[in-house]
């Protein structure tokens, strides 16, 4: 498999201000990570850096071979980089069928293949942004994502506030693109075993660096480490 992305030493953050500092880490086409860490260590940045949404501070940020530290945002999700923000961004004026219509690029994610992994989601399809569930929403946002048939696909706290029948849910679809269809994912989770679960390889950030990386399932068996690691409910 070839190498997807690549950070080198990537320093960024706001402004002036440095939330990340020099974080460096590679991906292969396949390749499945889960960024792991407590409130405010990062790890929303990391993806939102990934995005172009930071100020780069030093470091190259590769995909694909190419740099594109300097890549404006929708050219990046043009060359293949989905994310879906915790916001998830439901636009009120828009039918279900029309948040996935309106972003579509060519390749294997149409609106029939978006129903067939997301029922409710057909039943919804008439139905405006804002009149869907947060669980809905949530599976619009992955969805649309999707219809972008991203090669990458950032995934920002996908299971935050929402009820288990829900997560079981979008962990059935998250483990079906990661174990079935060898997508690319990167998860964001504050709910650890959640996100080892379905992904191959884990880093930890703390104070915006990483402290650990290894395979997912060798940290989530040795619960003290993912304790002190962590320290959040998992």
């Amino acid at each position: 498999m070839s190498e997807l992305l690549a950070l080198d030493n990537v320093t960024a953050g706001y402004g002036e201000s440095v939330v990340l500092e020099g974080i460096s880490f590679a991906m292969q086409e396949g390749d499945s990570l889960a960024l792991l860490g407590r409130n405010g260590v990062g790890k929303t940045s990391l993806l939102v850096t990934l995005m172009g949404l930071t100020r780069m501070h030093g470091g190259k940020i590769r995909w694909q071979g190419g740099d594109i530290a300097r890549v404006p945002t929708y050219l990046r999700a043009h060359a293949g980089l989905g994310w879906v923000p915790q916001e998830r961004f439901m636009f009120p004026s828009l039918t279900v069928e029309e948040h996935l219509t309106v972003v579509a690029r060519p390749g294997e994610w149409d609106v029939k293949k978006i129903y067939e992994i997301f029922p409710r989601l057909q039943e919804r399809r008439n139905n405006m942004g804002n009149q869907l569930s947060g669980g809905e929403q949530q599976m619009l946002a992955i969805a649309r994502a999707l219809m972008v048939n991203p090669k990458l696909l950032l995934l920002d706290e996908p299971m935050e506030g929402l009820a288990p029948i829900i997560v079981q849910e979008l962990m059935r679809v998250i483990r079906q693109l990661v174990v079935d269809k060898g997508m690319s994912v990167i998860v964001v989770e504050q709910h650890a075993r959640l996100a080892l679960s379905i992904t191959k390889r884990a880093i930890v950030l703390d104070r915006g660096q990483i402290v650990h990386e290894s395979d997912s399932e060798s940290l989530m068996q040795d619960k003290d480490k993912l304790d002190r690691l962590v320290a959040v409910a998992h």
